[in-house]
């Protein structure tokens, strides 16, 4: 009988060594093929108020405070962060019945609580009377079935690739959540509950709820943003709520038309004047109205022309001037268009202003009749009847209808005798000869800054006609910065005249661009209005605290958008496009910056720079 031999001992653990390492290798290779291998991170290490996941440095937080009322889009600007963020809004539905009966005794505590309070004498609580009303409001709506009740969690998770970096990131998140009055804290000790809170696992494992009603609940709904980015047109600026940039196309709107509302100093000029940098690349004419002389150096640096107009200047407009427009079924009668422009004009330099001494004088029906005679027979001496032929007749001037109404009946001496001023008195010049002004170029600036104030209406009233013309002549994409629009609205003639410019602009493909500091002046008027009304875009910038309630009215702003109009820094603002808007800030490159700035320091800095440059070129 043959005994078997006994194995080795080394050759048993060897044996061993080589069944476990086999079993691990089956381990392995079933695991891999399996999903949560593939989404789970390679390693977790949890600590107090933050954990890592591999690499990366996480924090998982919670809302627990809101404010008595929250305004629609609050989610938005939280997910429009850069940071890298999960969000996970738990939502559960409770029964009405049930919250009818919590309701019904809260009440009856608060009324004890208040009554109490009442009979020994206290103060009375605001607080607890705010909460009464609030629930007894609760209680009206869930029984007429108007609302609905839920439990509400907010949870949210940071990533980051160092701690320092971490902490930034969510402390700017609890700064935007904290200037909404929402209030939020990482989740010490239960960084592994919070983070599988928040991973779309459907747990809900801090339960740190906030009961809501369906309008509340609806104001989390968190894809707000507008957008507003085309595949043509120019930058405007960053849009703040996800930070993309906002290009577009004013000619592409209804019309073309824009104002520009803010207090003094918020930046209304240097957003335009970028607008109309930008403009030009695209082969835009641009042509401005400027009342302070701020667009010189942008209009001497891009090769524009400018014109100074004063009592003291060679340059000269005619307001007899007719466009020249190729015949169409809205152009039949020339003639008649620019004569009741005329009229607007003479109103306002015969009786529609107030003179020195604050009285106001008005043009009545027989002054009216016989001004209206004496035009059109000043426009018949001088070969220029309503037959588009005749029309390339050198126009008259403001001496022929001088001399028309002195030469006719009823009143026309009188009236002669108040044009006087403009023709050979204190103002004579600069309305009273032959254009010598031109504006074919890409850039036209107009400066009124010099021109008295007795007459600065007239002279943007004429400045606007002769434009108005010229824009009839040739239907080129243009745009028309009217820079201080307050001063002509201030008129009743000159507001009607720009109202109309503002309703038919669209036609002759040009985009008219209002600028004010004077919001309640503007906003107030029944012409102001209307021109808002009549233009597709609108940015509104920091504006002061009598103005806003106004602008609200007008533009149908939130309450979150009246708070943020009083607290925009220089060049954020609110930007309307058609129905869309958006927060936005305008930027500007250095080179544009440069151009466009008139910040005394900015221009002293760049004065600086040049002055050595010009020395060196020098020696």
């Amino acid at each position: 009988m043959f005994k078997s031999k006994p194995k080795d001992p080394q050759a048993l653990i060897e044996e061993k060594r080589l069944q476990e390492q086999q079993a691990v290798q089956a381990a392995y290779q079933q695991g891999i093929t399996s999903l949560l291998d593939f989404i789970a991170p390679p390693s977790l290490e949890f600590f107090s108020t933050y954990f890592r996941m591999g690499v990366s440095y996480v924090r998982s937080a919670y809302v627990f405070g809101y404010p008595r009322e929250v305004y629609s889009g609050w989610l938005g600007q939280v997910i429009s962060l850069p940071q890298i963020m999960d969000i996970t809004l738990h939502i559960y539905p409770v029964q009405t019945a049930t919250i009818l009966k919590n309701l019904r005794r809260k009440t009856t505590q608060l009324e004890a609580s208040i009554t109490l309070d009442r009979e020994k004498g206290r103060v009375r609580d605001p607080g607890k009377e705010a909460q009464l009303l609030d629930t007894e409001d609760m209680r009206d709506r869930l029984q007429m079935g108007e609302e609905r009740f839920f439990r509400f969690g907010f949870y949210y998770t940071v990533y980051a690739q160092d701690l320092e970096g971490l902490e930034i990131d969510h402390k700017r998140i609890e700064a935007l959540l904290n200037r909404q009055l929402i209030y939020s804290k990482p989740a010490s000790a239960q960084q592994e509950e919070a983070f599988n809170s928040v991973a779309p696992l459907g747990l809900d494992q801090l339960m740190i709820r906030r009961n809501m009603n369906t309008g509340a609940l609806g104001t989390t709904f968190p894809f707000t943003s507008a957008n507003l980015t085309q595949d043509r047109g120019i930058l405007y600026g960053i849009n703040l709520h996800n930070s993309g940039l906002v290009i577009f196309d004013r000619f592409s709107l209804e019309n073309s038309n824009s104002v520009v509302l803010s207090e003094s100093g918020a930046g209304k000029s240097f957003a335009v004047k970028l607008e109309a940098l930008r403009l030009m690349m695209l082969g835009v004419e641009v042509i401005i109205i400027d009342p302070e002389n701020e667009y010189q150096r942008m209009a001497e640096a891009v090769g524009g022309t400018y014109i100074n107009l004063s009592l003291s200047s060679p340059s000269r407009i005619n307001p007899f001037d007719l466009p020249k427009v190729e015949h169409d079924d809205d152009d039949e009668d020339v003639l008649r268009n620019n004569l009741i422009d005329l009229h607007g004009l003479l109103r306002l330099m015969l009786g529609g202003m107030q003179t020195s001494a604050g009285i106001q004088v008005i043009l009545n029906p027989t002054e009216e009749a016989d001004l209206d005679v004496a035009l059109i027979d000043t426009y018949a001496k001088a070969g220029i009847t309503r037959d588009p032929l005749t029309h390339s007749s050198p126009p008259p001037i403001l001496a022929d209808l001088h001399d028309t109404l002195s030469h006719m009946g009823g009143s026309g001496p009188k009236l002669a005798q108040r044009l006087r001023k403009y023709m050979s008195g204190t103002f004579a010049g600069l309305f009273s000869q032959q254009s010598n002004v031109k504006i074919d170029n890409q850039l036209v600036v107009f400066n009124i800054r010099d021109l008295e104030d007795e007459i600065r209406p007239i002279g943007m009233y004429m400045v606007l006609n002769y434009i108005w013309n010229k824009t009839r002549s040739d239907k080129r994409k243009r745009i028309l910065i009217v820079d201080e629009a307050w001063q002509i609205m201030k008129y009743e003639d000159s507001a009607n005249f720009m109202f109309g410019l503002t309703k038919r602009a669209r036609k002759y493909n040009l985009g008219i661009t209002n600028i004010t500091q004077d919001v309640e002046d503007f906003t107030s008027s029944r012409l102001g209005r209307s021109i808002i009304a009549n233009s597709s875009m609108q940015l509104l910038l920091k504006q002061s605290s009598t103005a806003i309630d106004l602008l609200s009215e007008v533009f149908k702003l939130t309450q979150n958008e009246k708070k943020l109009l009083n607290q925009f820094p220089v060049g954020q603002g609110l930007f309307f496009a058609g129905r869309r808007h958006v927060e936005m800030q305008v930027l500007a490159s250095p080179s544009e910056q440069d151009l466009i700035t008139t910040s005394p320091d900015e221009l002293l800095a760049l004065q600086e720079q040049k002055s050595p440059q010009q020395s060196s070129q020098k020696s």
